[in-house]
């Protein structure tokens, strides 16, 4: 299988498991799952309402470049590249976009 089509059904299958947890302390916020396939980008994202206040909170944003899974953003307290690996992701494929370059060279994970 090409690397780019697993890596989006391993990303795409990780938000769909965590978009069906419920948000157990806002009940009128859904979890949705926003994937652009042909551009490899991929969201769960919190939207409803709660208190009277309209929430819009992206929690985990991927992108894949170059045949690597960036994790843009991680809203969670998951350990998100770890969740990656044990789902296929290779360790030198995933890229922290968040954590500053001259400090990724320091992780085990992909640099860029």
């Amino acid at each position: 299988m090409d690397k780019i089509v697993q890596y989006q059904e391993i990303i795409v299958k990780f938000l769909e498991e965590l978009a069906a947890r419920p948000y157990a302390n806002a009940p009128g916020i859904e979890r949705q799952v926003v994937t652009d396939s042909a551009h490899h980008h991929y969201q769960l994202i919190n939207i409803g309402w709660h208190k009277g206040r309209f929430i819009y909170s992206p929690l985990l944003h991927f992108d894949i470049r170059d045949e690597k899974v960036w994790v843009q953003q991680n809203g969670t307290e998951l350990e998100i590249a770890d969740e990656l690996i044990l789902r296929g992701v290779l360790a030198k494929d995933v890229v922290l976009g968040f954590i500053p370059e001259p400090e990724r060279v320091l992780m085990k994970y992909a640099a860029t």
